[in-house]
């Protein structure tokens, strides 16, 4: 069978020339800006093999390469499963403080750099008392050596406001190449002030030590009086999805959520702030409005630009980021790839050399609305991306890997 061989766009085809420029990450008024993407032909004889490696799953919304090829999966109604050979088995643990309620409930997963010898892992969930809602946390587990169970080790950070409805909840983690743990949150679409807010969690990414979930000396505001500003990377963002280090840089992107339309790939810059303010400067401190721009350059005029963004005719809802490596890739090696979920679609961005420019985006017609919904990916060391279903029903674990065409 033939599979059909990758197409290169600018992610969506609008009638509106506007929505056209808006979506290839060109500004409409000016038609130039710093996110200038360019078209060309598909990488020569290239196409995608994807393989289901796990059934009959629920929202599984993160997962972790354990060492020697097994996957660890979180359910966001509050699971654990565990992917090897043998096939696919639930991993028994007491998550009954998880708050599966809208988007929330178990949500990211990171693997710990000394698995092998702690078979530590942290998650991202939400967390409940007596069925009220608490907050958003990081917790740590340990799993057993059968891996067939895992057991709660300390709540690594807590405090990250939640709203009732599980609504931008987050929460994705990942590890920086120093170490430090990275973790895009949401700001729960409740209090407008929180995204500008530095001594909230909420609305950020966050730098914290993976052993002791505090602020590192070198964050940008280590030096204020305040804890959780102490943990604060960069602020002003409305619902990190996806987060990514690009191998070799320590460059940061992450996936955000737009209100309708605007979704956004950001290079993360550390202290700086991205705009989202849903309170207007404060002025509007009792009604989350989101009618205010995702990246409100006037009212913060230091604000970080979108490195991409849908524009205002396309919602794609990127979620999971992570980056393609390894030489097997060949012309797609080193690109973003980012996952999502209205979107249905995998979305693969080239950037210049420097970071700062998205210079085409490949589009995989092998993704295009044949499995739904798409909410995480995670890069395996052998160079295969692991990509996650989200539609609520048999959901997948689905394994890519490049092929040339016979």
């Amino acid at each position: 069978m033939r599979v059909p061989a990758l197409r290169l766009t600018c992610l969506v085809v609008l009638t509106v020339l506007g929505g056209v420029l808006a979506a290839c990450g060109v500004d409409p008024e000016s038609g130039a800006s710093g996110t200038h993407t360019t078209t060309g032909a598909a990488p020569d004889g290239m196409a995608l093999r994807v393989e289901r490696v796990a059934d009959g799953l629920e929202h599984p919304w993160d997962l972790g390469l354990l060492p020697g090829g097994a996957l660890l999966v979180t359910e966001r109604r509050g699971e654990f499963v565990l992917v090897d050979g043998d096939g696919t088995h639930r991993v028994e643990a007491d998550t009954s403080s998880v708050y599966a309620e809208g988007e929330g409930g178990l949500m990211g997963l990171v693997v710990h750099p000394d698995f092998a010898s702690s078979r530590l892992f942290t998650t991202c969930q939400t967390h409940q008392r007596g069925g009220k809602a608490v907050d958003v946390r990081l917790v740590t587990w340990r799993l057993s050596e059968d891996r067939r169970s895992a057991e709660h080790v300390r709540d690594l950070v807590t405090g990250l406001p939640i709203n009732d409805s599980g609504r931008h909840s987050g929460c994705r983690p990942t590890l920086a190449g120093d170490g430090s743990l990275l973790v895009g949150t949401g700001d729960a679409a409740n209090d407008p002030t929180i995204p500008q807010d530095r001594t909230s969690l909420g609305g950020k990414v966050l730098r914290v030590d993976l052993r002791t979930g505090q602020g590192l000396p070198d964050n940008p505001f280590a030096s204020s009086r305040n804890e959780a500003e102490r943990r604060v990377y960069t602020y002003g963002h409305r619902n990190v999805q996806g987060i990514a280090v690009r191998p070799g840089t320590g460059q940061v992107y992450t996936a955000e959520h737009g209100p309708t339309g605007f979704d956004e790939v950001n290079r993360i810059r550390a202290g700086r702030n991205y705009g989202w303010d849903p309170s207007k400067g404060g002025s509007n401190t009792d009604v989350y409005d989101e009618e205010v721009p995702m990246t409100d350059l006037q009212r913060f005029p230091d604000a970080v630009p979108p490195l991409w963004t849908s524009g205002e005719s396309a919602t794609e809802a990127p979620s999971g980021a992570a980056f393609v490596s390894g030489s097997r890739w060949g012309p797609l090696n080193g690109t973003l790839a980012v996952v999502a979920l209205r979107g249905q679609k995998l979305l693969l961005f080239r950037l210049d050399d420097a970071g700062e420019k998205v210079t085409e985006i490949v589009v995989p017609q092998e993704f295009d609305d044949r499995f739904g919904r798409l909410r995480g990916i995670r890069t395996a060391e052998d160079g295969a991306v692991y990509v996650t279903t989200s539609e609520g029903a048999d959901d997948a674990v689905l394994r890519v890997t490049p092929q040339r065409e016979p």
